[in-house]
C-alpha cells in the first residue's frame, strides 16, 4: 500500500489494485470530471473528498484520511513536489515527480 500526496494507492504488493474499490453509502458520492483524464468522487452530504480517479483505466487515488489504520502504508512518492509549499518537508526519502512530470506520465497536456 503507499501513500502519494494524500492519496493512498492500492498496490499489487498489497494484495489490492486500485480499480477493485468499494464505497459503502455509494447514492451519496458525486463525480466531478476535473480534467479530461480524471474525476475526483465527493461527499454529496459533507463535501469530504473521497478519490481521483483514472478515467482511463478506473485506477483510484484515495484519501488516505478515510483509513482509520494506516499502520501498513508506504509513504514512497510524492506528485507535484514542484507545488509543495516550503513550510513542510516528509522526513522519509520518497520518489519526487513534478507536475509536468506526471501529466507527461498521463500524455496529459496543460493548455
Amino acid at each position: 500500500m503507499y501513500l502519494i500526496r494524500n492519496y493512498f494507492l492500492p498496490s499489487q504488493k498489497s494484495g489490492m489494485w486500485g480499480t477493485e474499490v468499494t464505497f459503502a453509502g455509494q447514492e451519496n458520492i458525486t463525480i466531478f470530471s476535473s480534467s479530461d483524464w480524471a474525476e475526483r468522487g465527493f461527499c454529496q452530504t459533507c463535501g469530504t473528498h473521497l478519490f481521483y480517479r483514472l478515467k482511463a483505466n478506473q485506477q483510484y487515488f484515495v484519501s488516505v484520511g478515510l483509513f482509520p489504520d494506516r499502520e501498513d502504508f508506504i509513504f514512497d512518492h510524492q506528485v507535484f513536489i514542484d507545488e509543495k509549499p516550503g513550510f513542510y518537508c516528509f522526513a522519509n526519502e520518497t520518489h519526487n515527480m513534478t507536475g509536468a512530470e506526471l501529466l507527461a506520465q498521463f500524455g496529459a497536456i496543460e493548455e
